[in-house]
């Protein structure tokens, strides 16, 4: 039981002397003598057969890089369908083909690369068994050349890129296909179709002949320079002349352990974070882009459960600038794995903000087969904060500091999966009731998929460095799922799924309830089409206004009871155009009424041009003092990709709730792996009067130099 499921599947890879050129033409001598990994197995739409789209791969390495090359056959007739050449793609839309390699075996963690059949690439880091992170970018090459028949995809990845143990010969891998045409995917290793093909339960093994070469003198610069222009236009300010110089570094200490160091960090370039209306209570999550934070990050960053982390790193230098930083992280050895972090944040006059310090110690320890214990350590202090009894100034803490243990539970063919984690936080002036419970269970089959979970948290509970919206509560969060198959026709999935969300507070008296039914129509050709019925119970814990614009708010306590029905949409992938719509009708808080409609509309000029518009309506109808109340937010987004190096895009977001219209257009220039050259232009409008209330252009000039 213990024992890797795919074990039986191995792929031998033997070294090369020759130079092996990276232009996707299989012409290079030692692709004729390397072993070859063929007889994928269908994933979806059933996983009971050999894949009728014929894949071989073949391996190699010197001593520098891992080579790949992919024969990717096609068939049907006709051109692959490819979105555009925009590195990290969405899978589920192109047709592609990606490994997923796991250095340690260890089956929770690893990497991820590969491209669609236009040729660009989607890399990430592999966390919790089977989620990649594409936020991550490193060094690589790729090449892909069409044919009448096929797509031929070579890769190199340099073994610096890689995190491994010097003297293991064995690594987890896997290999995945995506084909549209056939709506089907495959994989070498089998996997359930209940699992993503990322699943690295049901890796098989990479055996090396002679383990691979250790790297010396791995070292990585990554100097940045940048130059700018920001203009505040309501309130009337001077332009305000940008240019800033700052340095990141990456040493590896040794093979599987690196260390980060930043000075003068700057993030300019980061996609914008994609808005939405907030008609919520509690504050809404965003994700991390920022590169320095991501590699290893999923042990501190995925601590926990989206609605309760006690670490998120956007807490730090969002909008402060960052002084300095360093993080040593990755694999002790294969069962014990690491992650220390401290960051300094500057002084700002002008709101009283001290010097504060980050500081993050994670350490993890594999048990059993796949599950793993970590624990964590987080600790923000203020630098010699000594506020004044009469300052108008805001008010910092001194310190907040929170330590923290979970055991994460993983089967060996991952149909079990589950948590369990306590948390305690320090402050001043909070005693007794800082703590946290929580944790769950799963269980994913073909046909069921059961979870529950709790949550107990005090009141005084308290993550500054974190992100927990409610506290002083206890959640019980069941849902239940079952899927039929039919054996024809063009469904190929149906079934209900049940999930229910309760809050009590510590004396046990439920203030929320909600108990979403939802019934799931997959299609053959991969459209899904959904039912919803929502009931809802609310007894406030705070006044709330229920419009989230300034209003009245309601009572303390008052009660609030509604039902909502609704509909979802997504299309075939398969199409140049494609579309999506959800709609919900119900009530609303003070027996008022919410309709809320949101769509997207896309079109795609494979593999050069890609328009998606979004759009969201919200109509909230309330007694007075709210009466009726229209939010629009609407964000038509354009992506022209004349290469997979260079790349444009342009965003913009109307945004009625907060009476804003955000554009931001960015130019990237690949012009060496992992090294750009960034244009971004950012503008902010009020909507009424349209004027402008701020600009910015920024220029941003990266390089990645391997010592």
């Amino acid at each position: 039981m213990a024992q890797k499921k795919n074990s039986s599947y191995t792929l031998d890879i033997y070294p090369t002397t020759e130079m092996v050129h990276v232009d996707g033409i299989a012409n290079d001598s030692v692709w004729k003598y390397a072993k070859v990994a063929r007889d994928f197995y269908m994933v979806l739409p059933m996983d009971t057969s050999h894949a009728r789209v014929k894949t071989e791969v073949q391996m190699t390495f010197d001593k520098n890089n891992l080579y790949l090359l992919a024969t990717c056959y096609k068939a049907l007739p006709g051109r692959d369908m490819v979105e555009s050449l925009r590195r990290d793609f969405d899978f589920q839309k192109n047709d592609n083909f990606i490994v997923f390699i796991d250095p340690f075996d260890d089956q929770t963690n690893g990497f991820a690369f590969g491209t669609n059949a236009a040729g660009a690439q989607w890399d990430g880091l592999m966390y919790q068994g089977g989620s990649v992170d594409l936020n991550w970018d490193n060094k690589w090459r790729s090449e892909v050349k069409q044919h009448a028949d096929r797509w031929v995809l070579e890769i190199a990845i340099p073994l610096k890129t890689l995190r491994y143990k010097k003297g293991v010969s064995k690594w987890g891998i896997n290999f995945s296909r995506n084909d549209l045409k056939t709506t089907e995917k495959s994989s070498w290793a089998p996997v359930p179709r209940q699992f993503p093909t990322a699943a690295l339960a049901y890796t098989g093994s990479l055996i090396w002949s002679i383990p691979p070469p250790v790297q010396k003198n791995n070292v990585s610069l990554i100097p940045f320079v940048l130059a700018g222009n920001s203009k505040k236009f309501i309130p009337a300010s001077p332009a305000e002349f940008k240019h800033e110089i700052g340095l990141d570094a990456k040493v590896a200490v040794t093979s599987s352990l690196n260390l980060d160091l930043t000075v003068n960090p700057d993030f300019s370039q980061v996609e914008v974070d994609k808005q939405v209306t907030n008609l919520d209570r509690y504050e809404l999550f965003f994700p991390e882009r920022r590169p320095f934070f991501l590699e290893n990050g999923d042990q501190t960053n995925n601590f926990g459960y989206s609605d309760i982390r006690p670490f998120f790193s956007r807490r730090i230098g969002l909008g402060i600038p960052i002084e300095f930083g360093g993080r040593l992280s990755g694999k002790l050895n294969r069962n014990w794995r690491m992650n220390v972090m401290d960051m300094q944040t500057a002084k700002q006059d002008e709101i009283g903000l001290p010097q504060q310090n980050f500081a993050v110690v994670a350490l993890q320890r594999e048990v059993f087969s796949r599950s793993n214990i970590n624990v964590m350590f987080i600790n923000k202090q203020s630098i010699s904060y000594h506020p004044g009894k009469d300052s108008l100034l805001p008010l910092y803490s001194k310190y907040n500091r929170n330590i923290a243990v979970e055991y994460n539970l993983a089967s060996p063919n991952n149909a079990w999966t589950g948590k369990q984690m306590l948390i305690k936080s320090f402050s001043p002036g909070k005693k007794g009731k800082d703590m946290l419970l929580a944790g769950n269970l799963q269980y994913a089959g073909k046909r069921w998929t059961i979870n529950g979970s709790y949550e107990l948290i005090g009141q005084n509970y308290n993550a500054e460095v974190g992100y927990v919206p409610r506290r002083g509560d206890i959640k019980l969060n069941p849902n239940i799922a079952y899927y039929f198959f039919p054996k024809g026709g063009s469904i190929l999935t149906h079934g209900p799924q049940l999930t229910s969300t309760y809050f009590f507070n510590t004396k046990f008296h439920q203030t929320d309830h909600e108990d979403l039914l939802t019934y799931l129509i997959t299609f053959r050709t991969k459209a899904t089409l959904s039912s919803v019925m929502i009931d809802d119970y609310v007894q406030l814990l705070f006044p709330f206004d229920p419009t989230n614009s300034g209003k009245d708010s309601l009572q303390l306590a008052s009660i609030h009871k509604w039902k909502t029905i609704g509909a979802d949409f997504v299309s075939k992938p398969q199409s140049l155009f494609t579309y999506g719509y959800s709609f919900r009708y119900g009530g609303y808080y003070a027996d008022g009424k919410k309709i809320t409609a949101s769509g997207n509309l896309g079109y795609r000029f494979q593999p050069v041009l890609n328009i998606t518009l979004y759009a969201t309506y919200n109509q909230l109808m309330l007694p007075e003092p709210w009466g009726h109340t229209n939010f629009w937010l609407v964000g038509p987004k354009i992506d022209l990709t004349m290469t997979n190096k260079l790349f444009f895009t342009t965003y913009v977001q109307y945004n009625e709730q907060l009476k804003n219209t955000n554009v931001n257009a960015r130019l990237q220039w690949r012009y060496k792996p992992a090294s750009d050259l960034f244009l971004v232009y950012t503008d902010n409008y009020l909507n009424v009067p349209f004027a402008v209330r701020n600009r910015e252009i920024l220029l941003k000039f990266t390089y990645w130099w391997t010592l």
